[in-house]
């Protein structure tokens, strides 16, 4: 393994890492250490629908806890992370 590739926690592959950790904190060090960047792009695109779905606003406190915790389960725990039922679109409240 070079130093330009990882070994990936999610994904078990050795893949390019992230450019720079996604959030400053101990949470953004260790996803830029353990995760790669296709993993990390596969989270983003689901944490889109979750906030979409429950119509989460990323700057408020629940909701940032809620989506920590799903990145904890998807990428690290190696979770599916929250199902997004479409069937109750627009009836769940937050």
């Amino acid at each position: 393994m070079s130093d330009a590739t990882i070994k990936c926690r999610r994904c078990q592959k050795d893949s390019a890492p992230l450019a720079k950790p996604p959030f400053r904190s101990e949470l953004g060090e260790r996803i830029a250490r353990e995760i790669c960047a296709a993993c990390w792009q596969e989270w983003l695109k689901h944490q889109t629908l979750l906030i979409n779905h429950y119509g989460l606003d990323p700057r408020d406190k629940r909701a940032k806890d809620f989506l920590y915790e799903q990145i904890e389960q998807v990428l690290f725990k190696g979770g599916a992370g929250e199902d997004i039922d479409t069937t109750k679109q627009g009836t769940i409240e937050w």
